[in-house]
């Protein structure tokens, strides 16, 4: 496959992951029907979550160094098991939204403020980031090294600082859930 048809995967990759997270986020769409139980496991996916998100930061933090060590067996390892948590993550992250579950934060003065800035860069940022990934991904495997770079100097900081306020956001609503 050419660089085109690679771009274009990641566009509809990215378009169709953003898509679905908007339709579970305005309740569409529910994955259990209304009046179902919700199965006892669901209620642990936001931990689960700040768990895969917190691995993925120190992963992310291992991989920088490995790099920079010029361990590149590593550093690939390292960024695809990262790969594969965050892809778990959003699995994970679709199913509990997709319950039609909601908490809202009960915070007040300054840190509703700091709450709702982290959650809102959080968002906009996680947004961005998927395809930022997938083309860091694909020159890497590809060894186009130059441009492996480039790409890395935006989605590196930018999945840190998402994997980073995940485990920030959790940790600012969970007293506030009512499950």
């Amino acid at each position: 496959m050419n660089d085109k048809v690679i771009f274009r995967i990641i566009t509809a990759i990215s378009i169709f992951v953003f898509a679905v997270v908007l339709i579970l986020q305005s309740r569409v769409i529910s994955l259990f029907p209304a009046g179902s139980e919700i199965p006892s496991w669901v209620f642990f996916l936001p931990r689960l979550n700040a768990i895969i998100n917190a691995t993925c930061s120190i992963l992310l933090v291992a991989s920088l160094i490995q790099i920079r060590s010029r361990n590149i067996k590593t550093h690939k390892i390292l960024n695809i098991i990262t790969f594969v948590l965050s892809s778990l993550f959003l699995v994970s992250y679709i199913i509990f939204h997709a319950t039609g579950i909601q908490t809202t934060y009960g915070g007040a003065g300054v840190v509703r403020y700091i709450y709702y800035f982290i959650l809102i860069t959080h968002i906009i940022l996680a947004a961005v980031v998927l395809p930022l990934v997938l083309l860091s991904f694909y020159s890497g495997l590809r060894m186009n090294v130059a441009r492996h770079r480039r790409l890395v100097r935006w989605s590196f900081p930018v999945w840190l600082y998402v994997t980073v306020t995940g485990v920030l956001v959790y940790l600012m609503i969970s007293p506030y859930y009512t499950f």
